[in-house]
C-alpha cells in the first residue's frame, strides 16, 4: 500500500496538522480551535493508520458524539479509503456502548434482544413505582425522579454507590430505593434506558476483566471526538478500554466546553497530561474561517479564564471589518436595529441565510421573531419559534378560553394539563355530548355536571375547573390583563408544574413564560394581545435567499455564518446570573467560554447589542453592560454607543467585576458597580449615584437630569411637592414620585 503522505489529503494540510495525522504512536491530545478543520485532521489520522499498515480498519474504534457527526466522517474516510471505511468501528459513545452491551447481556441479567426504552416509557415506570411507594408524584413528578437518576448515571453511580445525603431532599429521602427499584424493573423488562448503556459497560468491564482484555486485544488504536464535551462516565469508559494500548487521540477544544448543565467536565480534557503522562499536545490554531479583528476579539475574551490550556487563533485573511458595538435602549430597540441592520447587509448582497442571531436565552428571541413578522424578514428558528413552544401554546390555550369559553380547541387542550385526572375517558364523554348537542365543550362540561354521568372524584374536579374559568373571566375588566395572566397560570397549578420539573428544562420554560407575560404589556388588553399573537403565528413567509437563522448560542456550536448578531451582552443575562449563583468562578468561565463560541461562529461581520432596560415580570429594570465587552480590545470595535446610553468603550474596564468563588455569588466589586450604574445607564462613566434608591432626602430642582427605573433618563420641567412632571427621553412626559428617581451629577 502506497504512503498516505503522498495523497493530497495530506499534502493540503498545515504543519500542525500533518504532525497530528503523522503522531499514530501513544497519547495524543489534538487542541482544535475553532474554524481550525479538526474533522479533515481525524478523517486524515484514520486513513494514515491504515495507509501505513499499523492496524485493521476493524481494530480501530472512533468515537463522536452525534450520529451526524459519525455519519459525516465515515463519508470523508470513505472518500480517503474506499469500501474499507464501512470496517471501522465509528459510531457514538451510546451505539458503540449499546454493541458491547448486546455482546455481554447476560452478566448484566438481560438477553441480547434486549429494548432500550425511550424516556416516555422512562418516566410512566417510574411513576408507577413511585405511586407503589406512594410518593406524592404532584410534589415530586416522575420526569424529575428520570432527571435525577439521569444524572446519577452520567457520574457513573449505581444505587450501591450513593448515600442518602445525595438526595434526602427528593422524593422524603427514598430517591436511592426508588433508583434500585427502577433498575430491578428494568432486569425484570429486559429493557435498559439511554443512561444505562454505558454503565452497564462500566460493570463488565470492573466485574469481568477477562471481558475487558477481550476489547483490548480487538481495539489498537481509539480517536475521540470532542473530548471538551465528555461527562463523567464517558470519560471512565475511555479510560478503562484504552488503558492496555494507551494508543489515544482526543481531538477538542477546551474554550468551547460550554455543556457544564448536562453533565460535561472540561477537566477531563484539562487533565489529559497528567491521566497519560507520555502524551503529546499539538495545537490547531489556524483559523479558516473568521477575519482577523473577529479572531482578535475572541482571544481577548477567552484569555480572561484561568482553567484552560492556551491558544491562540490565527488566519491568514484579512484583519476585515470593525466589531460594531451597539448600545439600544431596550429589547424592542434592539430587533429594530438588528433588523435594519440585516436588510442593510441583504441589500449589499449578503442572503439572508448566510445571517444568523445568537441569543443566550431562548425567550430572547420573542422581539426579533415579531419584529421579522412585522417587516417581512424570512427566518428559521433553531428549536421552536417562540409562540409555538409547548409552555407558551399552552398558557395561551388558558388565556384564549378566558377570553372565549367556547373556544373548544384551546379547552381541549389544557383540560388536564397539568394533570388534574380528567383523562381520555372524561374528555371522550364530554366531546361526544357536545357533538350530539351541537353545543361547545365548555357547555357540554356543565350540563354534564349537572347529572350523575360523572364520577363524584371526576365531577368535582371538572367542577373546580369550569368554576376556575369563570372567576377568571369575571376578573378579565377588574384587573389588568398581565395580572390576569399571571394569576390563571399560578391557580391553574401551571407554573407550580413546571417549577416542580425541577430540570433546566423546566427552569427555561418558566423563563419563556415569564417573557410572555412580558409580551402581554406592551397591549392595552387580553383580546388585543391574543389577536397579535394570531397574526403573528400566521406570518411566515418565503424567500428566495433562504431565511435568517434564529437560535441560542448552545444550538450554534458547531455552526458557522457570514454575519453573527449577539443581542443581549448585559450583566445577569450574559453572563447568566444563575450560573454564577450556582457554579461561582466555574460558571463564569462556562459562560466567557459561551461567549467564545458565539464569536467564533462569525467569518465576516459581527454586531454585538446590550441594551439600557430589560422588561422583568412587566417592570422595567435597568441593565449594565456585559463584562465581557470590557474585555475586547477597543480598536478593533466599531462603537454606536448613544450618549444617554452608554459611554465610550474606555470606560468600560471602570467596573470592577470581583467575584466570590466562596458562595457563587458577586463579590463587593460587582455589587458596587451594580449600585453606580443600577439603571445601565451611563454605567460606565465615573458618576457615582447614592446607594439609595428611593432617596427622600434630595431637593429636586426644575432642569435637573434625573433616572427613573422604569422610564429612563428625562429632565425635570415642574414639581409640586413630591410629584416632579419629567419629559423622559423616551418615554415622554410623565408625573411621577420623587423618592423614585435618581438626581444625576
Amino acid at each position: 500500500m502506497s504512503t498516505f503522505y503522498s495523497h493530497k489529503a495530506f499534502m493540503d494540510l498545515n504543519p500542525s496538522q500533518k504532525e497530528a495525522v503523522q503522531n499514530l504512536e501513544g497519547p495524543l491530545l489534538v487542541l482544535s480551535g475553532a474554524g481550525t478543520g479538526k474533522t479533515r485532521v481525524l478523517t486524515a489520522r484514520l486513513a494514515n493508520l491504515l495507509y501505513s499498515n499499523k492496524t485493521k480498519p476493524w481494530n480501530i474504534l472512533a468515537v463522536t458524539f452525534t450520529n451526524k457527526a459519525a455519519k459525516e466522517m465515515r463519508i470523508r474516510l470513505e472518500g480517503l479509503i474506499g469500501p474499507s471505511a464501512n470496517s471501522v468501528w465509528l459510531g457514538t459513545f451510546h451505539s458503540i456502548a449499546a454493541r458491547i452491551l448486546r455482546e455481554n447481556a447476560e452478566i448484566i441479567g438481560l438477553s441480547p434482544n434486549y429494548t432500550i426504552i425511550t424516556p416516555d416509557d422512562q418516566v410512566r415506570l417510574l411513576k408507577q413505582i413511585m405511586l407503589d411507594d406512594e410518593i406524592d408524584i404532584k410534589k415530586f413528578t416522575p420526569k424529575s425522579m428520570s432527571n435525577l437518576i439521569g444524572t446519577w448515571k452520567d457520574k457513573g453511580y449505581k444505587p450501591d454507590d450513593l448515600k442518602i445525603s445525595n438526595n434526602d431532599y427528593f422524593a422524603n429521602g427514598k430517591a436511592i430505593n426508588i433508583y434500585k427499584t427502577y433498575q430491578m424493573r428494568l432486569i425484570t423488562l429486559n429493557s435498559a434506558d439511554f443512561g444505562d448503556l454505558l454503565l452497564h459497560n462500566l460493570t463488565i468491564f470492573s466485574k469481568h476483566p477477562d471481558i475487558l482484555n477481550q476489547y483490548h486485544l480487538k481495539i489498537s488504536y481509539f480517536l475521540v471526538d470532542e473530548y471538551q464535551d465528555t461527562n463523567t462516565i464517558q470519560y471512565l469508559w475511555l479510560k478503562l478500554l484504552a488503558n492496555k494500548t494507551k494508543n489515544i487521540c482526543c481531538v477538542g477544544d477546551d474554550d468551547q466546553s460550554i455543556y457544564g448543565w448536562r453533565g460535561a467536565q472540561v477537566g477531563n480534557i484539562l487533565r489529559f497530561e497528567k491521566d497519560y503522562p507520555l502524551a503529546k499536545v499539538i495545537k490547531l490554531e489556524e483559523n479558516y474561517r473568521s477575519t482577523g479583528r473577529i479572531l482578535e476579539a475572541a482571544n481577548n475574551v477567552i484569555i480572561n479564564n484561568k482553567e484552560r490550556l492556551g491558544k491562540n487563533l490565527k488566519t491568514s485573511s484579512k484583519d476585515g471589518d470593525k466589531i460594531d458595538l451597539i448600545s439600544v435602549w431596550d429589547g424592542m430597540e434592539e430587533a429594530k436595529k438588528t433588523s435594519l441592520e440585516i436588510e442593510n447587509l441583504y441589500s449589499s448582497g449578503f442572503r439572508y441565510d448566510q445571517m444568523a442571531v445568537l441569543v443566550r436565552a431562548g425567550h430572547q428571541t420573542r422581539y426579533f421573531e415579531e419584529r421579522f413578522v412585522d417587516i417581512g424578514i424570512p427566518y428559521k428558528v433553531i428549536g421552536a419559534k417562540f409562540y409555538e413552544r409547548m409552555e407558551i401554546r399552552d398558557a395561551l390555550a388558558y388565556l384564549r378560553v378566558v377570553q372565549q369559553p367556547n373556544d373548544d380547541l384551546a379547552l381541549e387542550r389544557i383540560v388536564n394539563i397539568p394533570k388534574r385526572g380528567l383523562g381520555t375517558s372524561t374528555t371522550s364523554m364530554i366531546h361526544s355530548y357536545a357533538k350530539n348537542n351541537n353545543i361547545s365543550f365548555f357547555s357540554a362540561s356543565q350540563e354534564l355536571l349537572m347529572t350523575d354521568e360523572l364520577r363524584p372524584n371526576v365531577k368535582r374536579t371538572l367542577q373546580n375547573l369550569i368554576n376556575q374559568f369563570l372567576d377568571w373571566k369575571n376578573q378579565n375588566n377588574e384587573i389588568t390583563h398581565t395580572d390576569l395572566a399571571l394569576k390563571v397560570l399560578e391557580e391553574s397549578g401551571y407554573i407550580a408544574h413546571w417549577q416542580n420539573e425541577k430540570s433546566i428544562d423546566g427552569e427555561g420554560r418558566l423563563e419563556n413564560l415569564k417573557e410572555l407575560i412580558n409580551a402581554m404589556s406592551g397591549f392595552e388588553n387580553l383580546s388585543g394581545f391574543l389577536e397579535h399573537i394570531s397574526l403573528v403565528m400566521d406570518g411566515d413567509s418565503e424567500a428566495e435567499a433562504g431565511e435568517v437563522s434564529l437560535m441560542t448560542l448552545h444550538a450554534a456550536k458547531g455552526l458557522e455564518f457570514d454575519v453573527v448578531f449577539l443581542p443581549g451582552w448585559e450583566e445577569g443575562l450574559f453572563p447568566s446570573q444563575r450560573s454564577i449563583d450556582e457554579l461561582g468562578l466555574a460558571g463564569l468561565e462556562e459562560e466567557r467560554r459561551l461567549a467564545y463560541v458565539g464569536i467564533t461562529r462569525a467569518k465576516q461581520r459581527l454586531f454585538i447589542t446590550f441594551a439600557a432596560n430589560r422588561q422583568i415580570h412587566g417592570l422595567w429594570q435597568g441593565s449594565i453592560p456585559s463584562r465581557f465587552i470590557s474585555e475586547l480590545p477597543r480598536h478593533i470595535l466599531n462603537e454606536n454607543i448613544e450618549g444617554n446610553i452608554g459611554a465610550d468603550a474606555s470606560s468600560y474596564n471602570q467596573i470592577d467585576f470581583d467575584l466570590s468563588t466562596k458562595n457563587g455569588s458577586y463579590g463587593p466589586g460587582f455589587l458596587r458597580a451594580k449600585q453606580n450604574g443600577i439603571n445601565g445607564i451611563n454605567s460606565y462613566k465615573k458618576t457615582q449615584y447614592d446607594n439609595n434608591i428611593l432617596n427622600t432626602n434630595i431637593e429636586f430642582n426644575n432642569g435637573q437630569r434625573v433616572f427613573h427605573q422604569k422610564f429612563g433618563m428625562g429632565l425635570i420641567i415642574s414639581s409640586d411637592g413630591d410629584k416632579l412632571n419629567i419629559n423622559f427621553d423616551k418615554a415622554g412626559e410623565k408625573k411621577v414620585v420623587s423618592s423614585f428617581v435618581k438626581l444625576i451629577d
